[in-house]
């Protein structure tokens, strides 16, 4: 406890300083975490096969090379986003000049999970020291090879009263919690997050909340199927499933059911080969207890295609459910894993209306070729963000921001939107002294009501 307390001082006295507010030392130390990142190349891909099973291909497209690409981002535009934007002064305030000045919160805690450890530890890192903060880094005890990794990473780019690392599980996240922060961004499950959001609350802190939810693929009678198929397969079985804004099951038209799942089939073929457990670009869960969860929540007599599992590496065959329901074990839960149920709708309307009985998902898909369908359920629908003929692709990029609502979230980040996170906005307003607008002041008149209704109207 004493040294998690002496880090955040540490941290604190140095904010203080103003160490971190010029523009060139925020890029001086985003290119630093580039060039440590470009030389552990290799370290980063063996600690995500040690932890998740990644190949190199899956740790470059949906880690490292994402976190490259904000990183390029941010050093492009960091110092366009740190300006001060000048706004309209009313004429009631004559004579004066108005501006949103962004501003760091100050000593940041960013608490990362553990189905992408490398990406979800550093995007939201990026993002906080372009905007001009400190940070402590927790990342997940249940991806110990990629915490280490990062310990020693980030050590050798910054001074701990810069960017520091906590290692450790629940009682280290305890204690970080004790600690009053100016700012927490947490990712991970809705059960932690809403411990985090109390704690957070004793000391009026602000915080971002990346969760998950039951993430529905909606798939009407116009959808192309064998692209859907594709698509789905990719978006579903990345990382084994356990991905926060992976399709959680579809919610096919009826009669398109039985030509999806062909396609199904023979996309998972396609990708993984006659036998997925034996390709070696395939992850395995991240570990025992997760393991045992998803399996449980296979029930045999609705399996459709794959259902098997190696328990000594820890993998699951990417598995289809159908006919299933909402009853269904599969169903009560964010599966987080290779397992997807497929259900079945007569009329788009009473899916939707089902949807949104249920809490806001943090994703939401939707295949077909027909533009009405797509904007009523774009509008009608609650969701964090989403795709239209597309799964998962919508969170790569540093161009839109990326957040949950409701029950899968608060906030967003990436590119502009994760500066501004990150970022308290000043409103000021700089008054001249050369002239003094009588109207508010007392004594009141006539002139000074007609005046005021002049202004303010």
């Amino acid at each position: 406890m004493e040294d998690i307390q002496a880090m955040v001082s540490a941290q604190r006295r140095y904010f203080a300083g103003g160490h971190t507010l010029p523009a060139a030392h925020r890029i001086a130390a985003l290119r630093r975490l580039k060039e440590e990142i470009a030389r552990r190349e290799g370290e980063i891909v063996r600690a995500l096969c040690a932890d998740l099973g990644k190949s190199r291909m899956e740790s470059y497209l949906c880690e490292i090379g994402m976190v490259y690409s904000e990183l390029t981002h941010m050093l492009r535009h960091v110092r366009r986003y740190a300006r001060e934007t000048r706004v309209p002064t009313p004429l009631a305030q004559f004579a004066a000049r108005s501006y949103v000045k962004p501003s760091p919160y100050g000593v940041t805690l960013i608490m990362s999970p553990w189905n992408y450890p490398f990406l979800l530890a550093l995007d939201p890192l990026v993002d906080a020291l372009a905007a001009g903060n400190t940070a402590v880094v927790k990342p997940s005890a249940y991806a110990p090879h990629t915490a280490a990794l990062l310990r020693e990473l980030l050590a050798a780019c910054f001074a701990p009263e810069y960017v520091a690392v906590v290692t450790g599980g629940r009682e280290q996240n305890a204690r970080l919690l004790d600690e009053r922060f100016d700012f927490i961004f947490f990712t991970g499950s809705q059960a932690v997050g809403r411990t985090v959001l109390r704690r957070a609350a004793e000391h009026l802190t602000p915080v971002v909340l990346e969760l998950g939810g039951k993430s529905p693929c909606v798939v009407d009678r116009t959808a192309k199927l064998d692209c859907a198929a594709r698509r789905i397969v990719f978006g579903k079985f990345l990382n084994c499933g356990q991905t926060c804004v992976a399709p959680d099951y579809i919610y096919c038209d009826a009669s398109v059911r039985d030509a999806l799942l062909a396609a199904l089939r023979r996309e998972l073929r396609r990708q993984f080969g006659a036998d997925a457990l034996a390709n070696p670009h395939y992850g395995k869960m991240v570990n025992r207890k997760h393991f045992d969860r998803v399996r449980a929540l296979i029930s045999p007599d609705t399996v459709v295609l794959g259902g098997r599992a190696d328990e000594p590496s820890l993998r699951i065959e990417p598995t289809v459910l159908s006919p299933a329901g909402w009853d269904d074990p599969a169903m009560q839960e964010e599966i987080f894993g290779p397992v997807l149920p497929v259900l079945t709708y007569e009329r788009l309307e009473d899916a939707l209306d089902e949807i949104n009985r249920r809490p806001h998902p943090l994703a939401f898909y939707l295949f077909t070729e027909d533009r009405q369908t797509a904007r009523r359920v774009t509008e009608t629908c609650a969701f964090g963000g989403g795709c239209i003929n597309d799964t998962v692709i919508h969170l790569a990029t540093a161009h839109m921001g990326f957040g949950g609502v409701g029950a899968s979230g608060m906030g967003a980040y990436h590119g502009r939107a994760g500066f501004d996170t990150f970022s308290h906005k000043k409103s000021i307003v700089d008054k001249k002294t050369w002239i003094d607008l009588p109207v508010r002041y007392q004594p009141y008149t006539r002139l000074h009501e007609a005046l005021a209704r002049l202004f303010l109207r």
